[in-house]
């Protein structure tokens, strides 16, 4: 059974891009037209850097294109536990995440419905609000205009029922995803990067000072540098590390039928993004024609019919009451990692790679693209100190078992909290 995203029926016919049938060179190689590996090609373009960009289907094809559209600011980890880890720059560099893709869509001006409307971070149980209200009082204290929400607040301002409290942070918003990477596409093409699609590599090996990858078609290109954009849809013949890094979670998505005038005056009727502080939560939005998107965890195995988004279907009952006609419904793949942090690499001389965005990817994979850019076209150094090297997950084969297992684990403990 088909899946159309919401997003790929209300956006323009996608761009025709060449696919690539023979041999070439350049100064850096991205691979992957997803956020992450448009933006570091697009600003090492602009840097001056000689770019090629290999995609293996579309640009926006996977996550990037099929995502919620919500653009959350920061890491999964608070600025207090960045600042720890990894240093001041870390959480400097993760507060700045939207604001660096709504400057990026204003300077290039794509048009993806880009509105810096914000985000509430909702709790469902008493117990979430410690949690909520120590975040908002460390992103106040760096300046961030950030309010805390009452259960009452929360009603009147998300007209969803059952929520405690929340709190609001005015740096977030919202995109069309799918326009957004295919405009970024067409602005890293105007820039100067030759961008390829159904353009798969097969493998990636160094070679004298260098680096080769290898297509799928047969041709080659050889590269002084390298960034393994592909995240959780890299194959283990490209990089299995890299593959065997993340858990490639199922994201499900349905959408509803334009809301009318009296569900617009209750639902959302300030336009902010919504996301659950459950372990196995919701996140929720208004999309093109003021329809109510709502996504959240489905299974490990691809669904094969509608009936598939039934759990989805019964959270926004849950929420919004009953009587909605559901008219979009599809999936796609995230990357999540055990403890929630980036996966950040530099395995060998001149490659970089990230993965496991975690639900964070809109606005991380932008900004820390552009990083990436900068590190290899200036010499700046990465705001994450990268790993040397691809940490595995053990028994990666077996991720539909315990990853399932994990789903069914938090959505207990989610049940009995209070």
């Amino acid at each position: 059974m088909d899946f159309p995203s919401l997003w790929a029926t209300s956006a323009p016919a996608a761009p025709s891009w060449p696919q690539l049938d023979h041999s070439l060179g350049c100064d850096v190689l991205v691979i992957g037209g997803g956020f992450q590996g448009l933006s570091a090609a697009l600003h090492l373009a602009e840097a001056g850097t000689e770019v090629v960009l290999l995609e293996a289907q579309e640009p926006g094809f996977g996550a990037s294109g099929r995502n919620g559209g919500q653009v959350i600011p920061g890491l999964k980890d608070d600025p207090d536990t960045l600042d720890r880890l990894w240093g001041p720059a870390a959480s400097e560099f993760a507060g700045r995440t939207a604001d660096t893709l709504f400057e990026l869509v204003a300077r290039l001006g794509i048009d993806c419905d880009a509105v810096q409307g914000g985000w509430i971070q909702a709790g469902n149980r008493q117990v979430h609000l410690p949690g909520l209200q120590a975040r908002m009082a460390q992103w106040q204290a760096r300046g961030v205009a950030a309010d805390w929400l009452d259960a009452a607040a929360m009603e009147r301002v998300t007209g969803a029922r059952g929520f405690v409290g929340g709190w609001r942070d005015p740096r977030a918003g919202r995109v069309h995803p799918l326009k957004l990477a295919r405009g970024l596409a067409q602005a890293a093409a105007a820039a100067g990067v030759k961008l390829f699609a159904h353009s798969k590599v097969a493998g990636l090996a160094r070679g004298g000072t260098g680096w080769q990858a290898r297509l799928d078609a047969g041709a080659t290109v050889e590269a002084e540098r390298v960034i393994l954009a592909s995240n959780v849809y890299t194959p283990t013949s490209l990089e299995p590390q890299l593959a065997r890094a993340t858990v490639p979670a199922n994201s499900f998505q349905i959408a509803t039928t334009p809301l009318t005038a009296d569900q617009l005056a209750r639902i959302l009727p300030g336009g902010e993004v919504v996301s659950e502080a459950r372990r196995v939560g919701t996140y929720f939005r208004l999309g093109p024609e003021n329809r109510l998107m709502l996504g959240g965890r489905g299974s490990f195995a691809d669904p094969q019919s509608a009936a598939g988004f039934a759990r989805i279907e019964a959270e926004l009952a849950g929420l919004f009451g009953s009587g909605f006609e559901i008219t979009h419904r599809w999936f796609g793949r995230v990357g999540m990692t055990p403890d929630h942090r980036l996966r950040l690499c530099a395995p060998g001389p001149g490659l970089l790679a990230a993965t496991g965005f975690n639900g964070r990817g809109v606005a991380l994979s932008i900004s820390l693209g552009k990083a990436m850019a900068a590190h290899f076209a200036q010499g700046t150094p990465l705001p994450i100190p990268p790993s040397p090297s691809i940490p595995s997950l053990p028994f990666h084969a077996l991720h539909p078992i315990y990853g399932g297992l994990g789903i069914h684990y938090y959505r207990l403990r989610d049940a009995l909290d209070r």
